[in-house]
């Protein structure tokens, strides 16, 4: 069993063309993200993209790129291409890395690659605890329940559990980081799958995967994400 870093990495962007060769301290976002995804000592990390000009800057940092398809709907079906591409094994792990977290790290990546050694994890992701309740409420931050062996009960934009009696125990929100890794038979066989009803309703597509009877298993960490949506948020993460 290997482990591999795929990041998919897209130049059309609604909010923000170009993103992935944006520079961070002077370096393209997607190489920032690549060195820190190298140092975490995985077997192979790739770039997925469909556009040259992503590929002509991972090539000339020395990074590897595989060319996908221009059609892709998620960053989860161009790393399951790239996957197919790079001839991987089933029981190989793919770690879907965000090109634009370029806060991630060793220790998260690690964390979530330490679940496979279990044989029944074929999906997992990370969470955090909410450290103010009011962060729940932000429909943009994607909130996860989650059962006493770790396994996702469900993922939603609304804060969930829902406090009934506001008299009993404050729950513990925990958030989503949308941080994946799936072996990689599992992976090609989540590709396949057709939209369903749960997640055309949050826009979550990992609730597709439940909804077919996926385990997704979760580790807790302390990451609060960095994720790079508009040049605002580039601007402040480069003061």
């Amino acid at each position: 069993m290997g482990f591999i870093g795929i990041i998919p990495a897209r130049y059309a962007s609604t909010r923000f063309p170009g993103k992935p060769l944006a520079l961070i301290h002077g370096k393209p976002m997607i190489q920032v993200v690549y060195e820190h995804v190298r140092e975490s000592g995985l077997d192979q990390v790739a770039v997925a993209t469909d556009d040259e000009r992503i590929a002509q800057c991972v090539r000339g940092f020395g990074g590897h790129v595989v060319m996908t398809s221009p059609d892709h709907p998620s960053g989860t079906d161009r790393c399951g291409e790239a996957a197919r591409l790079l001839q991987l094994g089933d029981e190989d792990v793919i770690v879907n890395i965000q090109g634009d977290e370029p806060g991630i790290s060793a220790k998260e990546i690690s964390l979530l690659t330490s679940l496979f050694a279990r044989p029944e994890v074929e999906i997992a992701t990370l969470v955090r605890p909410f450290t103010d309740p009011e962060e729940a409420e932000n429909p943009n931050k994607v909130k996860v329940v989650i059962a006493q062996d770790r396994k996702a009960l469900y993922f939603s934009r609304f804060p969930i559990p829902y406090r009934r009696d506001t008299a009993s125990e404050a729950p513990t929100y925990h958030q989503h980081l949308g941080i994946y890794a799936y072996r990689h038979k599992t992976l090609q066989n989540l590709i396949k799958l057709t939209p369903s009803m749960l997640e055309q309703t949050e826009k979550l597509e990992q609730l597709r995967w439940l909804e077919n009877g996926y385990n997704i298993y979760t580790a807790p960490c302390d990451y609060t994400g960095i994720g790079i949506d508009t040049p605002e948020d580039l601007q402040r993460f480069n003061t």
